[in-house]
């Protein structure tokens, strides 16, 4: 995979403070990625997991100080305006301005603390500071051994005077919840909990192949184009 499809930058608990990109500020981002770019593409899983994803998409590594963002693809680009050099290294607070709801800022971090997903509508700022209604996701990522390795956000922008966006979409996202088979929807909560194939595989008692299966059979159902995509839709339906 190219590095260009996915690309690498750094976050906090996304969405928290104001702090807008100074020349120096990147600067010691890219420096950051020189000194510890092996952190940053370490995991080639990480990275699968939101470059297919035509939805803003980021991972970041809480093992890092100030949990900087790792990944990052071309839709989050798009969405917020910024480049691959204004948002390698940094936190993604810097999304964050003015009028965002400090309370909606503390469920996303209270969220991290605890290791549990989260979705919130909140107010982001664009490049050009221009604010929209970002209905955020974030949900944890474990490695093999049940340790803390990522945090994985998504992002839609939901448009302007639509009636509770939020509710059609969980209606949508329960729906099609229903068409998934008891033991898909099993490996979907582990999934969407953060656990990997191997873990699943344990917890179910089932083979890593069998996991695999239903897994695929459950992104095919969803209409998920990656596995950062099945996990929103968890989140959204309330699994």
């Amino acid at each position: 995979m190219d590095g260009r499809d996915c690309v690498k930058s750094a976050t906090d608990c996304p969405h928290a403070s104001a702090q807008r990109p100074l020349p120096c500020a990147q600067e010691a981002a890219r420096q950051r990625f020189v000194e510890h770019g092996d952190i940053y593409t370490a995991d080639p899983e990480a990275r699968d997991l939101i470059c297919h994803s035509p939805i803003a998409s980021v991972v970041s590594n809480p093992r890092l100080p100030d949990n900087p963002l790792i990944a990052c693809n071309q839709s989050f680009i798009d969405l917020t305006g910024y480049s691959e050099e204004e948002i390698i290294g940094r936190n993604c607070r810097f999304l964050s301005g003015p009028g965002t709801e400090p309370w909606l800022t503390e469920a996303i971090r209270e969220g991290v603390r605890e290791q549990k997903a989260v979705l919130v509508e909140i107010l982001n700022y664009k490049k050009d500071g221009t604010p929209f209604r970002n209905a955020v996701v974030v949900a944890p990522v474990f490695d093999d051994d049940g340790e803390l390795a990522y945090f994985h956000g998504s992002q839609i922008e939901l448009e302007e005077g639509a009636e509770s966006p939020m509710v059609t979409r969980r209606a949508r996202a329960a729906e099609k919840l229903k068409d998934l088979s008891k033991r898909q929807f099993e490996v979907l909560q582990m999934v969407a909990a953060g656990l990997r194939n191997k873990q699943i595989a344990y917890e179910l008692g089932l083979s890593e192949k069998t996991v695999k299966m239903h897994r695929g059979l459950a992104m095919e159902k969803l209409g998920a184009q990656s596995s950062a995509d099945m996990i929103r839709l968890a989140v959204e339906a309330g699994v």
